[in-house]
Parts: structure tokens; C-alpha cells; sequence
């Protein structure tokens, strides 16, 4: 048997649906021929993708493995036939909240000039690694520690963190904060893109309370309705200005590195000029507006 684009899609399915059922229901097709088309791919990969011994379908670990190296693929085949994005072929960034920071427009201006057949989208994508791990962007800026495989990172900078507050909050009016100072309060986490978890603060001063979100428009609607304090970086500063929440200066909380991550094998040609235009632009050694 060849594995083909209609094996990847619908093992894709049924990992996004969780249910044989509903992967049939959305494909158009019936259970049994899902079950059949999963049970070849599985056979011809000579290992068991799903685990069907509970009453809700899991992932195996090789079913996570190559569900990213799967979404990747498809994804990569539904651009190159899109007829609309064969010329020019754009470079598509993704990020999860801020861009690039104070650098998102200076990288763009020095990037249409540098290379004006290659289009670059910024896109952002509310998960960890902003649409990298499923196909959905060709380079992400990622902010901390990266733990999904199958990727190559470089930093390409180091951000300052610093505490928002309400701006009606007596905390806003000091011109800098520590940690300690914000572990009184509620804290604002942004649980599926976020960089900021309690393991910042030492064990025996971490908040008690936490407000969870699951993007950054949420974590500021937190923060400016009086609901929680947050710890970002002056990347946010820059990119989310707000009348209710004001920016502090942390200084006692490490800094956040920033970098590019792209998957491992065949990519988009352009990867390694934005890496180091994105180097050269950060250091300001790019040409001015």
C-alpha cells in the first residue's frame, strides 16, 4: 500500500475530533471505511497510532509524532496546488501574542526592500508554537523555553519582563516592581500560549490565586477590568497599549528569550534570510524607514 493524502486527512480527523464517528461525519464518509482507512495507515507504518482501549480515542506517543510531521505535510500539499499563492510564495511568521515587539514594523519595511518577491505574513496563532507544529506558518517567533519536537530554534533576542497592573491599582504608580510585590494579587495566565507560569516565583512566594485565559486579548480584558495582575514583556508594552492597564518595569524577574523556530527538513527557502535580517534588525544595523 502507498499512503496517500486521504490516509493523513483522515487520521488528522480523527486526531482533531477524537471520535471515529465524528471524523466520518466530517469527511464525508462511512465509520467502517474510517476505521479501515486508519487500520492501513497504522499497518504500513508498522506501528498502532490511536488507542482504542479506552471509551475515548487517545493518541499514542507515535500518534502525537506524527500528527505534527502529518498536518505539516497536508498543509504543504494544500499550498503548493492553491493556485491563488503559487507566485509569488509568501513567507509565512507566525506568532502568539506581540510580534516581534518595537521590531515587528521595522522587520517588515527591511524585509519588503531586502526581498520584494517574497511576500511576509504575519500571522497570529493562539498555541504554543503559533501554527509551527501543524503546517499552518513556515517559521514562528516563539517566546521561552521550547519543548515540541522535530523543531530548530535560534534566539534572536532577550526580552525585559514587566509587571501590567491596573492603572487605577496603587501598584502603578511605583516605577518598578518585584515579583513579591505582585504574589498579593490574582495573576493573570495565559494557559495555552503563554510564557508566564508560577514556577517564576520562588516556592515560598507564589501567588495563591491565579485567572486563567487562553489568549492575550483575554489576559488584558483581566488585567484592565481590576480582575488580576500580569507579567509580560516589553514587547507587549509596545504592541498592546492600554488606558486601563499600566506597564512596570520587573527587574528582578529573568528576561524572555525570543526566537525563530522552523520545522526540521524541507522549508521554505527564505528561512534563513529572515533569521538573519531578524538578527540585523534587532541590533539595529538595518538601514532607517
Amino acid at each position: 500500500m502507498t499512503i496517500e493524502l486521504r490516509h493523513l486527512r483522515c487520521f488528522l480527523a480523527i486526531a482533531e475530533t477524537g471520535s471515529v464517528t465524528r471524523a466520518a461525519a466530517g469527511l464525508h464518509l462511512t465509520q467502517p471505511a474510517v476505521s479501515r482507512t486508519l487500520r492501513r495507515l497504522e499497518t504500513e507504518l508498522g506501528t498502532r497510532l490511536v488507542d482504542r482501549s479506552t471509551h475515548h480515542l487517545e493518541l499514542t506517543e507515535a500518534g502525537h509524532a506524527f500528527r505534527a510531521k502529518a498536518a505539516a505535510a497536508v498543509a504543504a500539499f494544500d499550498d503548493a496546488v492553491d493556485v491563488g499563492r503559487l507566485r509569488p510564495w509568501p513567507l509565512r511568521l507566525g506568532h502568539a501574542w506581540s510580534a516581534f515587539g518595537a521590531y515587528t514594523t521595522p522587520l517588515l519595511l527591511a524585509w519588503a526592500r531586502a526581498h520584494p518577491e517574497t511576500p511576509l505574513e504575519f500571522l497570529r496563532i493562539d498555541d504554543r508554537t503559533a501554527g509551527l507544529a501543524h503546517g499552518a506558518v513556515d517559521v514562528a517567533l516563539l517566546r521561552g523555553e521550547i519543548q515540541a519536537p522535530g523543531l530548530i530554534t535560534e534566539v534572536i533576542l532577550t526580552e525585559p519582563r514587566l509587571a501590567a497592573v491596573p492603572t487605577a491599582d496603587p501598584l502603578a504608580t511605583h516605577p518598578e516592581l518585584t515579583l513579591a510585590d505582585l504574589a498579593d494579587h490574582p495573576v493573570a495566565l495565559n494557559t495555552v500560549a503563554g510564557s508566564t507560569t508560577l514556577d517564576l516565583w520562588p516556592p515560598a512566594r507564589r501567588p495563591t490565586a491565579t485567572v486563567t485565559v487562553a489568549n492575550n486579548d483575554d489576559w488584558l480584558a483581566a488585567i484592565s477590568a481590576r480582575r488580576a495582575v500580569g507579567v509580560t514583556t516589553s514587547a507587549t508594552a509596545v504592541m498592546h497599549q492600554h488606558p486601563d492597564v499600566a506597564y512596570v518595569p520587573l527587574p528582578d524577574a529573568p528576561g524572555l528569550p525570543v526566537s525563530l523556530a522552523w520545522r526540521e527538513g524541507p522549508g521554505h527557502p527564505a528561512i534563513p534570510a529572515l533569521v538573519s535580517l531578524a538578527r540585523e534588525v534587532s541590533r539595529g544595523e538595518t538601514a532607517g524607514n
